[in-house]
Parts: structure tokens; sequence; C-alpha cells
């Protein structure tokens, strides 16, 4: 990596919050955090809201949406971006998906598209009717498989009034062809493993999961994909969270390879700012959704010069520049 990461250990966060420079304390004129619990379609649903500098529930304030990676929680990447975009004067929420993290549903780490779109529009529901927030001005950012779920949600959903992704992937793609469409040859094969996986279920057996493995350095440095080796240190080493895991239920398969980020994406008419590390191997992802967005013709695809996809999760400089591109995308569309 670029830049050296210190593991953090989320025992020494009153708010289990495992980034670099995370709120220990609420203090006198700084950025304030509030963990929430609220209910969608029967289950609750863990957030966190972080509210800016000197807010006063009295005065009216733009809000923003961050919808966390796949295998993320909102005490990590997306809790990072909602902190800072708090300190820019934006009441911001990042929540835990249905199924994952700390929020509710079974069976754990259920990851199906519908149920991901979902959270986003229930955080919408949720942090419009928040104390001093505009109802009429909200912001949406996704990071990696977030803002591919964000994409789908802003297709229809004209609350969200500017929408944003940072180091977006394409889980349906993914899941389908394997990053970077190396995986079609097994297609069939996967999608018997999903369905026998899923009938398992039902039947009552063992729930059967993929994409979890526990591996050693030697093993994670092994791996084909320069995103996948950095995912694995970023997630199992030194932005570890215990809510936070690769794993997901096979039966999910079903559901994702029949889904795609980039379905009536023309459907997006609001601005559109896409964030992608311009040494990405998932960059592809985020440049073929950015030139199917043809709904709209207030976007933009900017590249943060020398970053990968998971050092835009949490190298300063690169959170830096995402920053400092949202900034001025959001205070001009909202």
């Amino acid at each position: 990596m670029s830049t050296s990461a210190v593991a953090a250990d989320p025992k020494q966060n009153p708010f289990t919050l495992v980034y670099e420079g995370a709120i220990a304390k609420n203090e006198p004129g700084q950025v304030h955090i509030h963990p929430v619990q609220y209910e969608l379609n029967g289950l609750k649903i863990a957030a966190n809201v972080y509210t800016p500098p000197n807010y006063d529930a009295g005065r009216t304030y733009a809000a923003i949406v961050v919808a966390h990676p796949n295998g993320g929680v909102k005490e990590q990447t997306a809790g990072l971006h909602a902190q800072r975009l708090a300190g820019l004067g934006y009441v911001t929420i990042a929540m835990d998906a249905a199924y994952q993290g700390g929020s509710g549903g079974e069976p754990r780490s259920t990851d199906k598209p519908q149920f991901r779109i979902e959270d986003i529009h229930g955080a919408a529901d949720f942090i419009t009717r928040y104390p001093g927030v505009d109802a009429t001005r909200l912001g949406l950012l996704g990071i990696c498989g977030g803002g591919g779920y964000s994409l789908a949600a802003a297709k229809t959903d004209r609350r969200f009034k500017a929408v944003a992704t940072l180091s977006m992937f394409n889980s349906g793609r993914v899941r389908r062809n394997g990053f970077a469409d190396s995986q079609r040859q097994t297609l069939e094969q996967r999608l018997k493993d999903a369905s026998d996986a899923r009938a398992q279920e039902k039947a009552g057996g063992p729930i059967r999961y993929s994409g979890d493995a526990n591996m050693t350095d030697a093993q994670i440095a092994a791996l084909p994909f320069e995103m996948y080796r950095q995912g694995y240190h970023y997630y199992w080493r030194t932005h570890a969270h215990p809510g936070s895991t690769f794993r997901y239920t096979t039966s999910s398969l079903l559901d994702l390879m029949r889904w795609d980020a980039t379905d009536q994406i023309e459907l997006i008419t609001q601005p559109l700012l896409m964030i992608a590390g311009s040494k990405a191997d998932s960059l592809y992802m985020t440049e073929e959704a950015f030139a199917k967005a043809t709904g709209t013709q207030d976007k933009e695809l900017f590249k943060i010069e020398g970053a990968t996809h998971i050092e835009t999760y949490w190298v300063p400089e690169y959170v830096d520049a995402t920053i400092g591109k949202l900034g001025p995308f959001f205070a001009r569309t909202l």
C-alpha cells in the first residue's frame, strides 16, 4: 500500500469506530455522533447519525445518506466519510444493512440487492424526519457495493437530489461474471450451487455461506486481484470490526447474479458524481456505469490519482481528495 495503516481496536472507541480521527466523545463545537435504531419492514436497523459542529435543531440542514461497502459496517469507511461530511455542515447517516452488522434479520449476512436498496430508501425515511433536516435537500453517497446500490435507489427515489459514488462496485456483475469477468466459464456451476444452497436452507438444513475465509498473510498475498489483497488487509487486519465480514449466504447469489447496477441507469436524472482511484482494478465498473448514465447531463467522473480501490477508503490524502470533490458537489446541488 502507498501508506501504512495501524490496526484499530474497536474496543478502544466507545462507539466501536475503527477509522482514523473517529469521534470518541461528543465535544462542544465539534461534530457529534448519535447512535440510533429505527424499524424497516419489521427489522431493527442500527445507524449512526452525525450532526455538524454547533448543530441546532431549530435551524435547517441538508442531509446525506452514506451506504457502506459489501461486507462493511457503519463503523468503517462509511462512518469516516459521514463524519467528514458532517464537518462540512450536513446531517449524515451511516447505517448497517439489514441482516448485517448491528442490524436485525435472519439468516445473518444475507446480501440481496433488493434489501440493500431498501436500506437506502429506509435511511432516507428516517433522516428526512430528523430534527433540523430539510427533506428537500437530501443527498446520497454510496461506497463500493453501496455505490452500486445507491445508483439503483436513485433511479426511482426522487427524494435524492444528488448522487455520488466512491469506488463503485457492481455486485451483480462481479457475482455473475467474477471480478474482471474472470469466472464466466463457471457460471452454470455456481448457479447450481446457489440453487442447491437455497433448497437446503428452505428444507431446514445448515445455511451455506460464500466469500468467508480466514486467510494467512501468505494466502492474502497470493490473491490474483489487488482489490481483494488490500481488502483482506483492510477488513481483517487494519480496520477489522466484529460486525464486518466478507461472507454472504450462498443463496443470495440467486438474486445477485440476475441483478446489475447499470440496468435502467438512464433513469438517474439527478446530478451525479462518480469518484474512483486511477489505479483501482475495479475502475472499469465506475467507467461503465458513468458511460451508461445518459439520463443526466450534470455528471462528472473524478479519478483520484494514484489511488487503488481500498486505499480510497482510508488513506488520508485520498480521503481528503474525495471530500474535496464532494464538498463543492453537494454545496451546489443541495
